[in-house]
């Protein structure tokens, strides 16, 4: 189904929101939209929900396994306003996943057990919310793929990741239970990203609630959805693998000129399989096995 506008979708498509989980993809261009909605199709998400701009064209092999939404945003406007929306408008309790175009999810066991089962064992520990880390890929020439982008060829970094304590002004300490996370190419190459967009956490699944609200920075207004673990022991955390900074670095001019590879010695082919994920330590099976 296409729809007109975001409008559009919370007044004629609001049952597509009523089971979930839901993913809601976020076309900032063409590049791999297909492979986007095919990789959350297999994922076991309930419905997906792609939002693009008029002109990009909605691919011919995907349109029957997504609903689309032509959706305009402003110059420097961010998701939050739509996903709070849809917040707004689901039933209480409804899983939802955000991402952009050229991002792909990978869970614990991802390969053998669906995304289902994975926020249903979440929502049994009593997590309403979970922790992903978005990991670049990049491609290994940039001379022959351009835009950085290549699935068949796909590298990250094993190394370079760390954490630091999330600082709440208001109590004057640490908050509990929180940080912020960074790496990859972010890090890396911090010269051509702006300090407020080189945090590599956040909080893609959650289940919607009355009052919630997601921030521009990838976090909500209620702090427990924030957390990485809850009190008594640790849980469940996902990766996002992500072409999209990588993606951004060659097609912004700023940076383009002064990039020839993003391969280091501590690149590694991504395998595409989360035991990869979870012996590099970038995601927690928690209690899950």
């Amino acid at each position: 189904m296409i729809f007109t506008s975001l409008n559009d979708l919370l007044s004629r498509g609001r049952p597509l929101l009523e089971r979930g989980p839901v993913a809601l993809i976020f076309a900032e261009d063409a590049v791999e939209i297909a492979s986007t909605v095919d990789h959350h199709v297999k994922a076991g998400f309930a419905g997906i929900v792609v939002f693009l701009s008029a002109d990009i064209e909605i691919p011919a092999e995907a349109e029957e396994a997504a609903h689309w939404v032509r959706h305009e945003r402003r110059a420097g406007e961010g998701i939050a306003p739509v996903v709070n929306a849809i917040i707004a408008a689901a039933p209480p309790t409804v899983w939802f996943y955000y991402c952009y175009n050229a991002e792909y999810l990978f869970f614990p066991f991802c390969e053998h057990r669906s995304v289902r089962e994975l926020l249903a064992f979440h929502a049994e520990e009593r997590r309403d919310a979970m922790l992903c880390y978005v990991v670049d890929l990049y491609a290994p020439d940039l001379g022959r793929f351009p835009d950085a982008v290549s699935r068949e060829e796909a590298m990250l970094d094993q190394s370079g990741y760390y954490a630091l304590s999330r600082y709440d002004a208001e109590a004057g300490k640490p908050k509990e239970r929180q940080l912020d996370f960074f790496g990859g190419l972010r890090w890396r190459f911090e010269q051509h990203v702006p300090w407020d967009r080189r945090k590599i956490d956040r909080i893609a699944l959650f289940r919607a609630q009355p009052g919630l609200r997601l921030r521009d920075d990838h976090t909500f207004n209620l702090e427990e959805c924030n957390t990485y673990a809850c009190e008594w022991h640790n849980n469940l955390t996902a990766v996002i693998a992500s072409f999209r900074t990588a993606k951004a670095l060659k097609t912004n001019p700023a940076s383009a000129a002064q990039i020839d590879t993003f391969t280091w010695h501590n690149s590694a082919r991504f395998e595409w399989h989360s035991q990869q994920l979870m012996d590099l330590g970038l995601m927690e099976p928690g209690q899950w096995f």
